[in-house]
């Protein structure tokens, strides 16, 4: 599963990119690296699923006017998730976005978002905002992926919320065309490669199996994570390349960024 186009000039000239997001979600980000002149080759390694019964879901978390806030984690929870309020009688609850992209997503809904962080993009940042320090009797859904961090739920719990989830996705490792990858990062190789998340690079470790050290020793990953970063340093992984967001203009910035300091591009 690969998208590859090949131009000669631009900022990101002759650097070839791994783009490991869903392939729902990495059609923009080539586009911009083919743009500048790079090579973007699409590999998801993690395949994003709508939660087979939303029905079950709505159930399960009861009358959407009970809650005082619902907090989206991630563009992929707006995708699958702003259907839990739709429509729903009674009142809504405010609503919160996790960063600027989540944010976007949501107003691209129609709907308004009360609540984000006023700098970053992560559990932290929304953490840190004055208006979530006390929540006692406050009622919190928090509308996610199966499974992730459970940060930002105990700390509001801790701050006095009951928190309810509303798990609307899941995310699978994709392994069918491993062998596939494999072959071609040895004959062509790749100067970067994507990993915006935990399970992006621990789906990518384990799709590349015991060639992952070889593989990962001359490529650098390309993240806005601090969590990968320090991952990829205890696995003695070359320095990743930090963006100041996850968004595509950010990465695509950070790309351009170290092709400049390593003067491969123009």
């Amino acid at each position: 599963m690969s998208h590859e186009r090949r131009s000669v000039s631009g900022r990101l000239a002759g650097v070839r990119v791994l783009v490991t997001r869903p392939v729902e979600q990495a059609g923009a980000l080539a586009r911009m690296i083919e743009a500048e002149g790079g090579v973007a080759i699409v590999s998801p390694v993690l395949a994003i699923e709508r939660a087979p019964d939303l029905a079950r879901i709505r159930e399960a978390i009861g009358p959407i006017s009970r809650y005082d806030l619902a907090v989206f984690v991630s563009r992929n929870a707006v995708a699958h998730g702003t259907a839990l309020l739709a429509g729903a009688p009674g009142d809504k609850p405010r609503v919160a976005a996790i960063g600027p992209s989540t944010a976007g997503a949501l107003e691209d809904a129609g709907l308004r978002v009360s609540i984000r962080p006023r700098a970053g993009y992560t559990s932290e940042a929304l953490l840190a905002e004055p208006v979530l320090q006390s929540l006692r009797g406050r009622c919190i859904l928090i509308v996610r992926g199966r499974g992730g961090r459970e940060l930002l739920a105990d700390t509001l719990a801790a701050r006095g919320a009951e928190i309810v989830y509303a798990e609307v996705y899941e995310r699978r490792p994709v392994d069918a065309h491993a062998r596939e990858l494999i072959a071609r990062w040895r004959s062509e190789g790749y100067d970067l490669a994507t990993a915006l998340s935990i399970e992006t690079l621990e789906a990518l470790l384990a799709q590349l199996g015991p060639a992952a050290d070889e593989l990962l020793a001359r490529t650098a990953l390309v993240t806005a994570s601090a969590r990968v970063i320090k991952r990829a340093a205890a696995l003695g992984l070359p320095d990743a390349v930090s963006a100041d967001g996850p968004d595509d203009r950010a990465l695509l910035e950070a790309m351009i960024a170290w092709a400049r300091l390593r003067g491969v591009c123009r």
